[in-house]
């Protein structure tokens, strides 16, 4: 069993897919917990600036 385990982590393959979109998981997932806050404040002032663009537009 140990050998297995050092085989597998000894494996210099590549980087697939998979491993890719588990990695852009990770900093999605990071980013959201750290800047989560910011993001959201961002996003609602910059909604509202666009309600009032088109509400200005077509009033």
């Amino acid at each position: 069993m140990n050998a297995k385990i050092r085989r597998f982590f000894a494996e210099e393959d590549g980087v697939t897919a998979l491993e890719y979109g588990l990695l852009a998981a990770v900093v999605a997932g990071a980013l959201v917990v750290v800047a989560g806050p910011a993001l959201r404040d961002f996003f609602t002032a910059l909604f509202a600036q666009l309600t009032a663009a088109v509400t200005a537009a077509f009033a």
